[in-house]
């Protein structure tokens, strides 16, 4: 019987937050308090940790706050996760794209690159790899790491493989894998044209003009004052008429920025950035 999770009050909360700020200067302060509250407790609970002896530990040893950030920042993802929005992004974005000579994408919150890899195959499937390139930013270097490799157990990429399909894409999720025993790496060829790299959405800047962002089920994490920040820097970096693509579970809450916004597909929440 596992274990129940520690309390932890509103004012020790506050007290990681500042901690955290001080030290590493990440900033956790607009995240949802009941979410970073649940995750806080499990680490303590995982770790067997009382609250002073947690923030001793994030005190004195940078690399456990390595650990405390991936379960903090909560990397679920899998290969053409939500069928539904690559048939989406086909059939109502991938049009629209193929008209720019150069496509330029960023994946915000990449975690451990199945995201990124999935838009490369969907790239490749439409005929546009030798025009587009994927950016990877993750605040993780952890899963950065492994999203740089693109090697993943082939029972992970057996699992894909029924989104594979219900995305619309043709043959067999592992024909764009090279298996070798029980890992599968991604081809080169799909590798070539990504990037993956550290950047922080609640105090980096912006880094290019991109044609299309996503940053899918991100948002429900963070309170609405750090939405309109990060929407803030996404409107900045797409082009013309680029496109946002959040979640299915999450929306544009912010007045200001509906209006700078066109609705592309409302379940899948696409947008078009509206005026220059």
């Amino acid at each position: 019987m596992e274990a129940a999770a520690p309390t932890v009050t509103t004012k020790q909360l506050d007290e990681i937050i500042d901690l955290v700020k001080k030290i590493y200067g990440f900033d956790f302060s607009d995240y949802t308090k009941a979410s970073f509250k649940r995750r806080v407790s499990r680490i303590m609970m995982l770790k067997r940790l009382e609250f002073y002896d947690l923030k001793h530990i994030l005190v004195n040893d940078p690399h456990f706050f390595q650990e405390f950030l991936e379960e903090i920042t909560v990397n679920v993802t899998e290969m053409f996760r939500d069928p539904n929005f690559y048939k989406a992004l086909h059939n109502q974005v991938i049009p629209y794209l193929s008209t720019y000579q150069h496509i330029k994408i960023w994946s915000a919150g990449c975690s451990s690159g199945e995201e990124v890899y999935s838009l490369a195959i969907l790239m490749k499937e439409v005929g546009l790899t030798k025009k587009s390139f994927i950016y990877g930013t993750d605040v993780n270097t952890e899963v950065l790491q492994e999203a740089r490799k693109g090697i993943y157990s082939l029972r992970k990429i057996k699992s894909y493989a029924e989104n594979y399909l219900m995305s619309g894409m043709h043959g067999s999720i592992t024909d764009h894998f090279t298996i070798l025993y029980d890992a599968a790496t991604i081809h080169h060829e799909l590798k070539q044209n990504t990037l993956f790299s550290v950047h922080n959405l609640i105090s980096d800047n912006s880094f290019n003009e991109f044609q299309m962002i996503t940053c899918r089920n991100v948002f429900i994490y963070f309170e609405i004052e750090l939405q309109e920040k990060i929407l803030e820097l996404f409107y900045n970096s797409l082009s013309p008429h680029g496109f946002l693509c959040l979640g299915n579970k999450e929306t544009i809450r912010s007045d200001k920025f509906r209006k700078k916004f066109k609705v592309i597909n409302q379940k899948e929440n696409i947008y078009q950035k509206i005026g220059t």
